[in-house]
């Protein structure tokens, strides 16, 4: 009698995530379908990985969505050689699931051209994008997104349209990409899915020049037909450029397949008396977050983002005011909520943005200088308060608080919001280490996120 068909032993995947947040959702995927995945916030030691004898996917939280080519071109090849070394099939560069990028930011063609050196037999480079789970949906090449159950084409998202760092002008991604690129462009279209042509499709799109392909995806079908495609063409080693939509979509194949376990819903959390949140975030979503907050027991404390963003001596001064506020908050019984904008509309933008010209600072260093206090803030609040655990919203944000906090890992503990999991930190400090933490990108969760956050309690 035959065995049973199973996944490879070891690791099956490892990547690079383009911001913290989008990070921390692919490792919500893979650990409540049953594996383990350990998120490293620098290049993980042999010694760093023998902690994690069971992981079956290991990532790297990095910052790219927010630096420009030559950032990229100086950085990444040393991040996707660390992961190549692991000896996983598939290699990702982990992107948003809105496709965030731009040819002088977070550009995605640069590290797809830059990538595919890290797979050298492959044939070409899959770019799965789409994720129904969070409301994103690619249907021939043109991705859109769902806010409060209306979709939106990208290039007319009331968010994504009007992006500060990265507007999505176009909504059909190869020729957003090619903007990027000049590798070839193909795509897998639903049809060709749905058809169950997608193989031949396919087949007629792979060479050695490598190209990027999209494979469409908007349900659940069609889901497990891109990570059939991804998983049965991955030959002796793959590296793509996809969202969380490729996790979701090898979930999915693997079920279908028999070689995962059915989906069995995780363990909430626990609630915890006390909470602190910074948020760096100036999405409308958590605007609305920062407003039911306020209105449900939260302390509402303003960073002064100008002031630091003129001065990068103030960031020390101001995170301590900032800090000062919050533990006075505490002992009044409030959890402190520390933010730095409400909403794209707020004048608190427009008068940072004038003085970072004023300052002569590079794109995106006003907004470093602003995780870099809060970071400040919420590493003299936990020393004090010793708060089990925080919230920390904007994907950039994510990135300066946890590295000021002296973390080099993270594992999901509990579902939150879909793309936000509450994690658990990994750190060398013992006054870290097992600090619970849920890193939230800016369009993630209902208005009530951060009471979820405190009282342990997923949403839908």
């Amino acid at each position: 009698m035959s065995a049973p068909p199973a996944l490879p032993d070891g690791l099956l995947l490892a990547y690079y995530g383009d911001d913290f947040t989008g990070s921390t959702d692919t490792m919500e995927v893979l650990t409540f379908a049953g594996l383990e995945t350990v998120l490293f916030l620098e290049d993980p030691t042999p010694a760093r990985l023998t902690r994690f004898p069971g992981a079956r996917a290991v990532g790297i939280a990095g910052v790219s969505r927010s630096r420009d080519p030559d950032w990229m071109r100086e950085h990444l090849p040393g991040r996707f050689a660390a992961l190549a070394r692991l000896g996983a099939p598939i290699l990702q560069y982990k992107v948003c699931s809105t496709f965030d990028s731009a040819p002088h930011v977070g550009s995605i063609g640069a590290a797809i051209d830059l990538g595919v050196a890290f797979a050298p037999g492959s044939r070409f480079t899959p770019v799965v994008v789409g994720a129904p789970r969070l409301r994103r949906y690619q249907a021939f090449g043109n991705l859109f997104a769902a806010i409060d159950g209306v979709g939106y084409r990208l290039d007319r998202h009331p968010t994504m349209a009007h992006h500060p760092v990265t507007p999505m002008a176009e909504a059909d991604l190869r020729l957003h990409l090619a903007r990027q690129t000049g590798r070839r462009l193909g795509l897998v279209d639903l049809v060709a899915l749905k058809q169950g042509r997608g193989t031949a499709a396919l087949a007629g799109l792979q060479a050695d020049d490598c190209p990027a392909v999209f494979i469409d995806l908007f349900d659940d079908e069609t889901s497990a037909e891109a990570g059939r495609l991804v998983w049965d063409h991955r030959g002796d080693g793959l590296f793509t450029a996809s969202s969380s939509g490729l996790q979701y979509a090898l979930v999915a194949h693997w079920r279908a397949a028999g070689l995962l376990g059915p989906e069995t819903p995780p363990r909430p959390a626990a609630p915890v008396d006390r909470i602190a949140v910074v948020s760096g975030s100036a999405s409308p979503a958590t605007a609305g977050q920062i407003a039911w907050a306020e209105a449900n027991g939260f302390e509402p404390i303003r960073l002064d983002a100008a002031r630091v963003a003129a001065e990068s001596r103030e960031v020390e001064r101001e995170g301590g005011r900032l800090a000062g506020a919050a533990l006075e908050a505490l002992g009044r019984g409030r959890d402190p909520l520390v933010f730095s904008a409400q909403g794209p509309a707020d004048p608190a933008l427009a008068a940072t943005r004038d003085a970072a010209r004023r300052a002569g600072l590079r794109p995106g260093e006003a907004g470093r200088r602003i995780g870099r206090t809060l970071a400040v803030a919420l590493r003299r609040i936990l020393d004090e308060a010793r708060l089990p655990r925080v919230a920390v919203a904007g994907g950039d944000t994510s990135g300066e608080v946890a590295g000021g906090l002296g973390l080099f890992a993270l594992t999901a503990l509990a579902p939150l919001a879909p793309g936000s999991p509450l994690c658990r930190a990994w750190s060398d400090d013992p006054g870290r280490s097992g600090l619970e933490v849920a890193l939230k990108g800016g369009q993630v969760g209902p208005p009530s996120f951060f009471g979820a956050v405190k009282a342990g309690a997923p949403l839908t």
